[in-house]
């Protein structure tokens, strides 16, 4: 890919378009996600939806969960149907719509529910394929600048991120949840607008599909989806007509669903006859192990949104250096400790080079979420008779930040790295469905609340993980001869 003209920091003009779309598509997304659970449990009186905690926290679950899971189905669109760019464009365009519908000030949970949908889906089309339009601006063989293009990318991500509570948790407080909808409505709008505007410094990447389907698969494609949706649509109105239908259940069957796919999934790799080599097998093995890891970490640091949000809301004295602040505000700690120790962790990697593997990472992450959950635990005990200062979250969020730093930024490359030959280019979906099993059993935990106190609860899932990390810890030895391990440089976190 050409660089001539102008440039972005010395990369590629195009660079910026991609920078500004995906900054304001995560500022959508994060701002929606700020204030979502407790909208979902407000009371019909603060406009809310009057979910109880537990319930909103399995939606907000399910939600994250489905997110990720489509971004499978999503780059097979762009592969196959649109390309990357109209992907990109048309994804961005129905989060937008999404948004608007939840902003539409209605007492109904029809047009929540509508847009919600409206994002999952868009999400799934914008989120993989800006990302690989991101490779493809530079030529094969400059990976150092692809690298370092990439890191630019993921501060777009992180500054999103990090601006999003701030401002949709301000609009939205004193029950105005429709007008912080707004905001995210406005900011994917903003994104969309950049990127028509900024389109013909692309200079055609993406423009088509790679492998474009045959009239005949278009055919047998349309058949398919046709007869899914057709059979989804009657089960559920099968369901809701029996009078058993609640969300409470629906959120437990699409969970039960999602752990289905990888199970399925590894099931067809290692079971299927697809003539691989016993070093393949190993190393499939050994990923198995790694993939369980993630999605337990998943499981407790995708809580923010939900079980730590009520508790900031709840439980904690919201007052920062003397300011008051929101609940939606506290969501903004994690980016700003991921955007300040981004370098420190890529410079501590280079250091210790292959003195430190992939499991001992991944050990050193879960044994890192474990912990915040112990500090969770002694504050909620200190909640028990008043509020607790907002530094507990602080530190609750710091203390994440180190695992989420010792293990997002290597699960793609060590997925890349692990998959057999057949499986090269669908196994980098398998680590966002970690991510999205994660998810959905974490919205699943809110259950237990009702069954023992909320100190026992952030112990409980604190041992899961420390065991779980432990557990790596003693078998590093034989993980790292399954994989045959090598140094993998490391990358800033794709979230």
């Amino acid at each position: 890919m050409t660089t001539e003209g102008r440039t972005f920091f010395g990369h590629p003009r195009g660079l910026a378009t991609l920078f500004g779309t995906e900054m304001w598509e995560r500022f959508s997304w994060y701002g929606l996600r700020a204030i979502l659970a407790t909208f979902l449990a407000a009371s019909p009186a603060h406009q809310g939806l009057g979910m109880s905690e537990q319930t909103a926290q399995a939606v907000v679950g399910v939600y994250g969960a489905l997110i990720y899971l489509v971004a499978l189905p999503g780059g097979w669109v762009a592969d196959r149907i649109l390309g990357a760019r109209r992907s990109v464009f048309w994804g961005g365009f129905v989060i937008m719509c999404g948004h608007i519908s939840m902003a539409i000030p209605v007492t109904s949970g029809v047009f929540v529910w509508l847009g919600l949908l409206l994002i999952i889906v868009g999400t799934g089309l914008l989120k993989p394929n800006i990302s690989v339009m991101v490779g493809k601006l530079y030529p094969e063989d400059d990976d150092g600048r692809r690298d370092a293009g990439f890191s630019l990318f993921y501060l777009g991500i992180n500054l999103g991120a990090f601006f999003a509570p701030l401002v949709v948790g301000w609009l939205a407080r004193d029950d105005r949840w429709h007008l912080g909808f707004s905001a995210a409505a406005v900011g994917m709008a903003l994104g969309l607008l950049q990127y028509v505007l900024g389109r013909r410094h692309l200079r055609g990447v993406g423009d088509r599909p790679g492998m474009p389907l045959t009239p005949r698969e278009r055919g047998r494609v349309i058949r398919l989806v046709s007869v899914v949706t057709v059979a989804v649509a009657v089960a559920l109105g099968a369901w809701a007509a029996t009078g058993a239908f609640t969300l409470d259940g629906f959120t437990l069957v699409v969970t039960v669903v999602i752990l289905a796919v990888p199970v399925g999934y590894f099931a067809f790799i290692l079971f299927g006859s697809h003539d691989l080599t016993e070093d393949e097998r190993s190393r499939m093995k050994a990923y198995i192990w790694l993939f369980v890891a993630a999605a337990i970490f998943w499981m407790i640091y995708d809580l923010a949104p939900s079980k730590l949000l009520f508790f900031a809301q709840n439980n904690t004295d919201l007052t920062l250096f003397g300011v008051h602040i929101q609940a939606a505000t506290t969501q903004s700690f994690n980016p700003l400790f991921i955007m300040i120790f981004v370098p420190v962790f890529a410079a501590l990697w280079v250091r210790l080079g292959t003195r430190v593997s992939t499991p001992q990472k991944f050990a050193f992450a879960l044994v890192m979420v474990g912990l915040s959950f112990v500090v969770m635990a002694a504050a909620a005990a200190l909640a028990e008779t008043g509020k607790v200062s907002v530094w507990w979250l602080v530190l609750v969020y710091l203390v994440q930040v180190f695992g989420e730093l010792s293990l997002s930024p290597v699960g793609l490359s060590v997925t890349t790295k692990l998959a057999p030959r057949a499986f090269k280019g669908q196994m980098l979906g398998i680590w966002f469905i970690a991510v999205s099993v994660g998810d959905a059993v974490g919205g699943q935990t809110g259950r237990l609340s009702q069954v023992m106190s909320e100190p026992a609860y952030y112990l409980l899932l604190a041992a899961m993980a420390i065991v779980a990390g432990l557990a790596l810890f003693m078998f590093t030895r034989r993980l790292r001869a399954m994989m045959s391990e090598h140094h993998v440089p490391a990358e800033p976190p794709i979230r």
